[in-house]
């Protein structure tokens, strides 16, 4: 019997240790030594180079805090693991614990707070649209009856059908299965334009055979505050994230990382995306919050 006992109070404990770490991810880090970053493979501000090199703002970023919570365990090495995520998939691979930090180009929006949390934001964006050069589209009211690309999984899917309504136009909503998808879609004529974050849209025009061949036209559609992913509830590895993120902005180290990957030559291609740091972004910078994005569309 007491074995027995035993058997269960031992079974209970570690199933504790296992609940306890499913919400205490730097327990989770300590214990294993290891991180699973979750990027991306298109975006403007994490992508991929191929044979699983990760590169990018956010994902440069994301390396310096995890080396600050390296520093902050104790710990002589950390292994990062990169996971690839997707617009459709890096929710669930967050709160399903396989992803532990997701620093891609995540809007912090109402509706996914309610399943996940969101560090500081560290890049403020403007959803806007890139045609090809000789179009004659220079406005969203320029799109009626015209086929539209965007990303499925995105905030730009909502924006464009919200700016549809709205402006009572009519076009055909197509569908790519990631950045790069829907950039090639443009590309090849099946799409008139491709709505996106307007990092997303300069970075595949620099990656492009002829950037020249692209503009981004048209309004703002969309404010959106991007910014890195992490499981809820779990306020230790939030405030972890949320002080590297503090120190990089004070200490200028940010701002440098940004100049890097946006204003200088970028690989593969060598090519500058030419997108200098905006004001909406030095302000988050200067205020560091992880407000959502209704909270921008009240302004």
């Amino acid at each position: 019997m007491k074995k027995h006992l035993l058997a269960i109070a031992v079974t209970a404990l570690a199933a504790g240790s296992v609940f306890a770490q499913a919400n205490d991810t730097l327990a989770k880090i300590k214990a294993s030594g290891s991180v699973t970053l979750g990027v991306r493979e298109s975006s403007g501000l994490s992508y991929t180079l191929g044979n699983g090199k990760y590169v990018g703002f956010h994902t440069e970023m994301a390396e310096v805090i995890l080396a600050d919570i390296q520093k902050q365990l104790g710990l002589p090495k950390l292994d990062i693991k990169y996971q690839p995520v997707t617009s459709q998939n890096r929710v669930p691979l967050v709160t399903n614990g396989t992803v532990d930090l997701e620093c891609g180009s995540t809007t912090n929006n109402a509706a996914r707070q309610k399943d996940v949390a969101f560090a500081v934001t560290t890049y403020v964006e403007e959803v806007r649209m890139v045609v090809k050069a000789n179009s004659g589209i220079a406005s969203i009211k320029d799109l009626n009856g015209k086929s539209v690309a965007t990303t499925t999984g995105t905030t730009a899917v909502q924006t464009l059908r919200k700016n549809e309504r709205a402006g009572g136009i009519d076009f055909k909503e197509v569908y790519g299965k990631d950045h790069a998808d829907s950039f090639l879609m443009l590309e090849t004529g099946r799409a008139d334009a491709f709505v996106m974050d307007g990092s997303i849209l300069a970075a595949n025009i620099s990656k492009s055979k002829n950037p020249a061949d692209y503009k981004i036209v048209g309004e703002v559609l969309s404010v959106e505050p991007i910014a890195c992913m992490l499981r809820k509830d779990d306020p230790a590895f939030k405030k972890a994230v949320d002080d590297s993120i503090k120190r990089q902005i004070k200490d200028g180290s940010l701002a440098k990382l940004y100049d890097k990957w946006f204003m200088q030559p970028v690989p593969p291609t060598n090519v500058k995306i030419g997108l200098p740091l905006s004001e909406a972004t030095k302000a988050a910078w200067a205020n560091p919050n992880d407000k959502p994005m209704e909270d921008y569309a009240k302004k």
